[in-house]
Formats: structure tokens, C-alpha cells, sequence
């Protein structure tokens, strides 16, 4: 089970990042979700082993279990470390490529990043960088010449709205930068604590490991049965 949704937290990740992908140019961001897919693949595999051997109480197979546990627990400590410092690198790097993104924006035959643009205005419900008066310095709508900004701008609410600045009130008012900085840090906030609750299963795991192989430790050794003065 603690496999099955480290796997899924990893690939939660990687689908939510993938709308959000040409706002950061540093792929080494989405690290933290590969070690915990690898980490939740591998403790899949651990966990066969380990029922089996606890099953069977093998010494060799609980003492395998417990230094496996152990190196995936370290492996889980990596992972929340290199979210922590991806996560204060996302404002950096959106911040670094979202100017670009939209000066490369372009609504007539929109190309993966535009569509991205448009994605993020629709469901994060912001315009522009900062706001939406940041389009009028675009190549796009120097372009266009009438004034308007993506339709992606609108408020949902609106179904006349054609995205013209003489109608301020009818487009989102808030920058799409800090938003999606915030949204890309909630999902690594989702990896660490993801990597925290399952560490924490982790020492759950190598204490009882611990516990079965101190009791097998303690087992009485065959004793010699004496019989009429001869070994049975």
C-alpha cells in the first residue's frame, strides 16, 4: 500500500508539472518525484520480501529486510532534502523564464507554450505576468492591434467577454507568476511530506523487523533428549 501511493504521489507529480513545463528550464526539479517512484517501485519488491521472511522468521531474510528498509529510509531522507531546495528555486526559475514565455506567445496558430498559457490563465484564473496590463508589451499583441488580450483572460463567469482592456472588469486581475510559483511549491510541498509519512513507516518497519529477529535470537537451541542413560 505505502508503495502503491508513493508511486501515485510521484506520478501526480510528473502529470501537474508537465502543464506547467516551459514556465522552469531545470529539469533537475522533478528529481525528487523520480527517486520516490524508484523508492516506491523498490519497497513494492521489499515488502514481498519481507512478509516472506516474517512469515517464515528467516533470520537472513528479516536481518536483508532491515538493512533495505534502512537504505530506502536514507534514500526518503535525500528526497525530502532535494525538495526542500527545489521548492526555493521554483520563484527563481519561473521568474527567470515566464517573461520569455509569454513575449513567445502567439494566439493565431498557438504552439505547445501558448496553449500552456492559456492553460494556466484558465484554471489558476489569472492574466499576464503581474496583471494583465503586462500584455500589452508582448510581440502578440502589438501584432493584433485591438487592444485585447487572450480570451484565455476572461472571467469564467463571463460567456460576451472578448478580452479588450477597455473592460478591465471583466478580466482576472491577479499575475499568473506568483501563482503558478505557488502551485509548482505545493507539489513539491506534496513530495516532502509524501517522503516524511512513509519514512516514518519505514522505521515503523525495520522496529518490528527488529523486534521478530531479537525474539528468534532468544529461541531456545534443540536440547538433547535423554532417555534410559542414551540420546533419542
Amino acid at each position: 500500500a505505502a508503495a502503491g501511493i508513493l508511486c501515485y504521489v510521484g506520478a501526480y507529480v510528473f502529470i501537474t508539472y508537465d502543464d506547467y513545463d516551459h514556465f522552469f528550464e531545470d529539469v533537475y526539479t522533478l528529481i525528487p518525484a523520480v527517486i520516490i517512484i524508484a523508492v516506491g517501485t523498490l519497497l513494492f519488491i521489499i515488502g514481498l520480501i519481507g512478509c516472506c521472511a516474517t512469515i517464515r522468521e528467516s533470520r537472513c531474510g528479516l536481518a536483508t529486510f532491515v538493512i533495505i528498509l534502512l537504505l530506502v529510509f536514507i534514500t526518503e531522507v535525500v528526497v525530502v532534502v532535494l525538495g526542500y531546495i527545489y521548492r526555493a528555486k521554483v520563484e527563481d526559475e519561473v521568474d527567470h523564464s515566464i517573461q520569455k514565455v509569454y513575449n513567445g506567445y502567439n494566439g493565431t496558430n498557438p504552439d505547445a507554450a501558448s496553449r500552456a498559457i492559456d492553460y494556466v490563465q484558465r484554471q489558476l484564473r489569472c492574466c499576464g505576468i503581474h496583471n494583465y496590463s503586462d500584455w500589452e508589451s508582448t510581440v502578440w499583441f502589438k501584432q493584433t492591434k485591438n487592444n485585447s488580450v487572450p480570451l484565455s483572460c476572461c472571467k469564467a463567469a463571463l460567456s460576451n467577454c472578448t478580452g479588450s482592456l477597455t473592460r478591465p472588469m471583466d478580466l482576472y486581475s491577479e499575475g499568473c507568476e506568483a501563482l503558478v510559483v505557488k502551485k509548482l511549491q505545493e507539489i513539491m510541498m506534496y513530495v516532502i511530506w509524501a517522503a516524511l509519512a512513509f519514512a516514518a513507516i519505514q522505521l515503523l518497519g525495520m522496529l518490528c523487523a527488529c523486534i521478530v529477529l531479537c525474539r528468534r535470537s532468544r529461541d531456545p537451541a534443540y536440547e538433547l533428549l535423554i532417555a534410559g542413560g542414551t540420546y533419542a
